[in-house]
């Protein structure tokens, strides 16, 4: 058993992590003490100390900071205690995105998402322990999913399952997705055909498929709705991936603050594998598949795939340095297919009823669908599933415009890792390519509203340090330059910022980073200030100091 599913259960179980608790695990398990204090040291949702009979865990990224969550965790605490709530009956504090921008300003009250909209009424409610329940996600149907309300689950893996043991089937579907051109939608854009066919060449008796579904980046959470609604295209690609590629172990690697989405997935598992579309002998076809659900211990470094699988083993969830590639050497060391929720979810459809249909589903040429998740200032935040291509005026319109009627500043079009776009470029295409000749990227497809007159200094101070609060730590660019940007924007106000040093934080982040996270953590920075030079407050230098 991973230690890191057992400390969960025992922290479900006692409420925390404490010293004897721990001693009787480490002696079960037969792992030394500082094994386990290793990883609860590491993990943020592991505690050593009692929680409060209530817990509010109050979003302060992005979206939840554009909807006024700046300093509402300590307004609200206060507000507890004026109201009567004992010391130690509810504990307020603050947190990374929690995932849940559509509600923004967010919270999670004991694990249930809240919007903060009317916190004097639930501060009453919390001291009397009145806690709010779960709600049910929307019945609505989806243009992505080729089974509608009528239609039998799992035809794309009835289509091929008897053909298991023909190398020319497992190439058709690779050659489909190619001809598709779906592309990673967690935010890197490769193409699916070529990854899947990457790990189907690999020589190895075994491989693993996993989905990535530890969706973390502020201004993102449509991979929590695809989970919710539609988790039967999500197990459905994880079998045609498996099938591809020669699997018969899959991962769900789901963040802990989406239970909703926990409770859907296992939910439909069960359905799934009575259907006999999962597990042993699919579909009477004599190969077996089957599907884990593992619950991450919190922590935004881990979407990154090597980080994601340090974890599945039961490690500290940091990067590892590539190559090699986890399509060569990924889960304990076996060739690994790594996608994530979108992707997955599109390519039953495309294994069902081919790369022309899919194709044809985009706008002006592009090809396909894209979910969005839409938040900040906009009308109606959530996620909507869009023709690729589109322009981002139509997407906003979609969702009913700019908050109450203001003008649009900036959007920035793939979470917060993405450059800041101004408002001129809101006729830019919502696609890979469009969005990087425009500046930016696509991303994860979080796209965060923007309105007038938001000053871009705190907008910007806020997403470096989401960036610096969520380093691992192991590298020391990322580590070191992360803390340093943080300084030079809270310390801006009285002393401009040094430009050279800017680019060249920036340069050191972006190159010798191992991850992900260094490399993309000075963009709101730069990119503001490109946009907005008169709000970024950067000492004057010749054209050799420009930012990048």
């Amino acid at each position: 058993m991973n230690p890191i599913s057992e400390l969960l259960v025992l922290q479900a179980e006692e409420g925390y992590l404490g010293r004897e608790p721990l001693m009787q695990l480490s002696r079960r398990l037969g792992l030394p003490l500082h094994r386990l204090q290793e990883l609860v040291s590491y993990y943020p949702h592991l505690r050593t100390t009692p929680p409060a009979p209530v817990t509010v865990e109050v979003c302060r990224d992005v979206a939840c900071f554009l909807n006024g969550a700046d300093g509402l965790a300590g307004r609200l605490g206060h507000l507890v205690e004026a109201a009567g709530g004992q010391r130690g009956q509810v504990e307020v504090r603050e947190v990374s995105c929690l995932g849940y921008c559509d509600l923004a300003p967010a919270a999670l009250v004991n694990g249930v998402p809240v919007r903060l909209e009317r916190v004097d009424e639930l501060v009453s409610r919390l001291v009397e322990e009145q806690l709010p329940g779960a709600l049910p996600p929307p019945d609505r149907s989806w243009e992505a999913d080729p089974y509608g309300v009528t239609r039998e689950r799992y035809g794309a893996v009835r289509k091929v399952v008897h053909a298991w043991d023909r190398p020319s089937s497992r190439d058709a579907i690779i050659a489909e997705l190619t001809d598709s051109g779906l592309r990673g939608m967690g935010g890197a854009g490769f193409p699916t055909g070529r990854k899947w066919g990457l790990v189907r060449a690999a020589e190895a008796s075994e491989k693993y498929v996993v989905c990535n579904a530890d969706e973390s980046e502020p201004g993102t959470f449509k991979d929590r709705t695809i989970l919710e609604e539609l988790p039967h295209l999500v197990i459905e690609g994880m079998v045609l991936d498996a099938f591809t590629v020669g699997a018969r172990r899959g991962y769900v690697y789901l963040r802990h603050e989406y239970d909703a989405a926990r409770v859907a997935l296992e939910r439909e598992l069960v359905e799934a594998r009575a259907a006999g579309a999962l597990g042993e002998n699919i579909f009477g076809s004599g190969v077996s598949f089957d599907i884990e659900v593992f619950v991450s211990p919190g922590g935004y470094v881990l979407g990154e795939e090597t980080a994601l699988l340090e974890a599945l083993e039961g490690k500290r969830g940091e990067p590892r340095n590539k190559p090699p590639f986890p399509g060569q050497a990924g889960l304990w060391g076996k060739p690994t297919l790594i996608n994530n929720v979108e992707t997955l979810a599109f390519s039953p459809g495309i294994a069902l009823e081919g790369a022309s249909w899919w194709r044809a589903l985009g706008h002006d040429g592009r090809a396909g669908l894209k979910f969005v998740s839409v938040s900040g200032h906009v009308e109606r935040p959530g996620v909507y599933l869009i023709p690729a291509g589109i322009p981002v005026s139509e997407i906003l319109a979609r969702a009913g415009g700019v908050l109450g009627g203001r003008q649009l500043k900036g959007f920035a079009p793939g979470g917060v890792s993405s450059n800041l776009l101004p408002a001129s470029a809101a006729d830019t295409p919502f696609d890979f390519d469009s969005m990087a000749a425009a500046g930016s990227m696509m991303g994860s497809g979080g796209l965060v509203v923007i309105a007038e007159p938001t000053p871009m200094l705190p907008l910007v101070t806020n997403m470096v340090r989401f960036f610096r609060n969520e380093s691992c730590g192991k590298c020391v660019p990322c580590r070191v330059g992360c803390e340093r940007a943080l300084e030079m924007l809270v310390g801006a106000a009285t002393e401009p910022m040094d430009p050279l040093l800017i680019s060249r934080l920036h340069r050191v982040l972006t190159e010798a980073s191992i991850c992900g996270l260094g490399h993309v953590a000075l963009n709101p920075l730069t990119s503001a200030a490109r946009h907005w030079p008169e709000e970024i407050p950067v000492a004057a230098v010749d054209e050799k100091g420009a930012l990048p």
